[in-house]
């Protein structure tokens, strides 16, 4: 049977369709109804019930015919099959008549434009027609919906020829000049304003050349051993290294060498003490992915009395020459040489630097030549950075120096070459800061002081947590897992147990520090000067261009002093009245306290880090 009867032959009208259709759908609802409670349950019966709709009022009124329910065949039911078939078409015969026999009729004066004429349709999976009750859902099986449209009210705007009309008066022709005018006005004092702004905008001042020794503290392990039981224990513990926010790692010296035995030195091949190539190699590797150089000390007598021997340094360098040749293609990003002072005075000095600064370009990453040199004074320090040409020099003039006055002055006098210049306490010897700075107070100011101070803060393995020093020549060995609490119920050694946390204490002023500096460009590459200075405590100040101000205040003393802060006649430059604390290490002064710059008053082994801002 086809699947559509078409019934625009008969009565009924495609034009319109009124409220008479709503009866008439109805009845058909009503003799679907009674066929459905006829062939309910006897096997696979399609019933049918049909869809009226009207496509934009030029479409054929149809009937749709639609499955409703089915149900499992039997065996039974496949032997009445032919009977059924007959009957349906029967079914829909009387349908048809039925249909044929309405007419529907409407008056033109009370036709509707119909939009939508739609029969709402069930799930026939979810919805039979049983004849026992509306349908589940509150619909019933062939109702009609219809959507009658509200009267709206259209707005046409003006035609053409009645803006023309408007638009030509002298009121709006004198309306629109004066618009355009102003715009214009507007537009051209925008731009004015833009100008002046740009003309009388202070210049910023172009970041200076950094490399990447400049840009964060190195941090030295002299003895790998004791620092994680060899190098493959370096590489394992370089997650931990990474959060510190070093940027990069001293590492050694690794290599065979007999002390004071110049024949029996071989600066490319490791100690197998220490590890193999194969370890070394890893931690390269796995430094690198985490944004970390690796400087390697290649200082030849480094068991012995002297760094270069006793006897022609020509030929030692002419060794160290070739092993930084071979660890260099490797890749190592850097040779560090203690001794500087003897070395550079070689004739053979400049075939070593060729062989670690040649061949540089902006696209290759620079290799660093770091030297290392004790007992000399500020002046000297001074002339062996210019001498000697290395990238970095690391002096002991920290130690030396315990005065605030002579600090002081080596830094003034040491300012224009800063960014050649690296900074510990006890690094030089590649001891632990705690071997001068007694009590975790003072290892927090010189971790602040080294921080803040222009150049490159070099520390020791062990400074982070402030590792008490080994006896004698011996290293210590550095304490791991110190974020591990005691599990509970399990004694504890009230003692150890505060220690500890003195550890964990340190690590997070030393870790806030690394991160300040590495943010701020005051503290990165700013300028240096000198506020106050005394036999115990000093104080200066760092400024970039236009960024935040930040002022170093130490007081390493064993009583409370006030600091009275004074800034020599700068242009451009001066102090205000007031401060924010940002660090401290004083109990007095307290983070985002306010302090007055007059006078500061510091307690002994205190330390503060204040900040002010630009203002032009």
């Amino acid at each position: 049977m086809a699947g559509c009867i078409d019934l625009t032959a008969g009565s009924i009208r495609r034009e319109c369709v009124d409220r008479t259709l709503i009866t008439w759908t109805c009845g058909v609802q009503t003799l679907l109804s009674i066929v459905e409670a006829v062939w309910a349950g006897r096997g696979e019966t399609e019933i049918s019930y049909w869809l009226v709709q009207r496509w934009a009022g030029k479409q054929a009124l149809q009937i749709q015919r639609k499955p409703l329910c089915k149900k499992i065949k039997t065996e039974e039911e496949k032997n009445r099959r032919p009977r059924e078939k007959h009957t349906q078409d029967g079914l829909y015969v009387v349908v048809l008549l039925f249909f044929k026999k309405l007419d529907i009729t409407m008056n033109k004066d009370t036709e509707i434009d119909m939009k939508e004429v739609e029969l709402n349709e069930v799930d026939p999976e979810k919805q039979p027609m049983t004849g026992d009750g509306p349908p589940a859902g509150g619909e019933k099986n062939g109702s009609v919906k219809l959507k009658v449209p509200e009267d709206e009210v259209t707005f046409t705007g003006l035609s053409k020829e009645e803006l023309m009309k408007v638009a030509g008066t002298p009121g709006w022709v004198r309306t629109r000049w004066v618009l355009l005018v102003l715009f214009w006005l507007g537009w051209v004092g925008m731009l004015a304003g833009a100008i002046v702004i740009i003309v009388q905008a202070p210049r910023c001042k172009p970041i200076p050349p950094m490399d990447w020794w400049n840009e964060g503290p190195l941090y030295q392990i002299s003895d790998v051993e004791a620092f994680s039981d060899g190098l493959k224990g370096v590489e394992s513990k370089l997650d931990e290294i990474n959060q510190l926010k070093v940027k990069g790692l001293v590492l050694g010296p690794l290599h065979s060498v007999q002390p004071d035995t110049p024949d029996a030195l071989f600066l490319d091949q490791i100690d197998p003490t220490q590890g193999r190539k194969e370890d070394l190699t890893a931690v390269l590797e796995k430094a690198h992915k985490k944004g970390m150089s690796v400087v390697l000390d290649l200082t030849p007598n480094y068991l012995g009395n002297a760094p270069w021997f006793n006897g022609d340094v020509g030929d030692v360098l002419e060794k160290v020459k070739a092993a930084a040749a071979h660890w260099l293609s490797s890749g190592v990003d850097g040779i560090k040489l203690s001794g500087l002072n003897i070395a550079s005075s070689s004739a053979d000095w400049p075939k070593l630097q060729a062989v670690v600064q040649g061949n540089r370009t902006e696209e290759t990453k620079k290799r660093v030549l770091m030297g290392a040199a004790e007992h000399l004074s500020a002046a000297d320090v001074s002339q062996l950075v210019s001498s000697s040409g290395v990238d970095l020099l690391l002096s002991d003039l920290l130690s030396t120096n315990n005065e605030g006055v002579k600090r002081t002055e080596v830094m003034d006098l040491l300012k224009p070459q800063h960014r050649s210049l690296a900074w510990g306490l006890g690094a030089t010897q590649q001891d632990q800061l705690s071997k001068q700075a007694m009590t975790p107070g003072l290892i927090r100011l010189y971790q602040l002081l080294l921080f803040t101070m222009p150049g490159t803060p070099v520390f020791t393995y062990g400074d982070e947590i402030g590792l008490q020093a080994g006896q004698g020549s011996a290293s210590p060995k550095m304490v791991w897992d110190i974020q591990k609490e005691p599990a509970d119920g399990t004694p504890v050694n009230e003692t150890a147990e505060a220690e500890r946390k003195e550890r964990v204490d340190i690590r997070k002023w030393f870790i806030s520090l690394s991160d300040l500096r590495g943010k701020e460009r005051s503290l990165l590459h700013g300028d240096y000067y000198s506020l106050y200075s005394s036999t115990s405590s000093l104080s200066f100040l760092r400024v970039w261009d236009q960024s935040n101000r930040y002022i170093t205040a130490v007081n390493w003393g064993g009583a409370a002093e006030k600091l009275k802060l004074k800034l020599a006649p700068t242009e451009g430059l001066e102090l205000p009245e007031t401060a924010t604390v940002t660090l401290s290490t004083d109990e007095a002064l307290k983070a985002e306290d306010t302090v007055s710059l007059d006078e500061i008053t510091l307690a002994a082994g205190g330390a503060v880090l204040l900040q002010f801002p630009y203002k032009a």
